[in-house]
């Protein structure tokens, strides 16, 4: 039994590319699902008869990318500016290091009090072109706690924008210009025109 499972974790970690696409496209497809007919969808309800789904970039596997982390062992509190609210205190936990495009890279990883999910909200040179004006999010959900010198994979396909891109009545923390990237990522969600 105990083999059976290392083996389904096995072959979680390690999707063809295939998979990987077929598991892209159907998340796509739910979230599609949920912002057309959802009553919690950030889409106002007066342009959901006409939302035909999200835009995208094209899957790229070159945008699932390894990167080292670097932990902090006394996480510094950072106060992120908001949209429309007072900043929000989060704690700077971990900054990843990559390369992208042949440049290396790093972001911030932020965490609230009490929160799992590793928060890195970021820009990049598409940001106010092809993708939202705002920049975008990745939420990173690692199935143990990391350590200094962990790898930890950062799937650009996954970069989704922000409810307070599809309407004003949400709040939105803005990515530090720390998470600012002076490269183009060109993978996941792409401006949503909602004219």
């Amino acid at each position: 039994m105990a083999d059976a499972n290392d083996e389904d974790e096995h072959n979680e970690n390690e999707l063809s590319e295939e998979e990987w696409r077929e598991e892209l496209q159907n998340t796509r497809e739910e979230k599609d699902e949920f912002f057309g007919d959802h009553p919690q969808s950030p889409i106002p309800p007066g342009k959901r008869d006409e939302f035909d789904g999200l835009s995208y970039f094209d899957p790229d596997p070159e945008y699932q990318l390894t990167a080292t982390v670097e932990t902090h062992d006394d996480p510094e509190p950072i106060d992120l500016e908001m949209t429309a609210a007072n900043p929000q205190r989060y704690l700077r936990t971990m900054t990843l290091n990559f390369e992208v495009n042949g440049k290396e890279q790093s972001l911030a990883v932020y965490q609230q009090d009490g929160q799992e999910s590793l928060f890195v909200p970021f820009r990049d040179k598409t940001t106010g072109q092809q993708s939202y004006e705002n920049g975008r999010y990745l939420e990173l959900h690692p199935d143990r706690e990391l350590s200094d010198g962990d790898e930890i994979t950062l799937d650009f396909n996954l970069a989704y924008s922000p409810f307070c891109a599809f309407s004003e009545t949400f709040a939105c923390p803005l990515p530090p210009e720390e998470n600012w990237l002076d490269v183009e990522i060109r993978a996941g969600e792409r401006k949503w025109d909602a004219e």
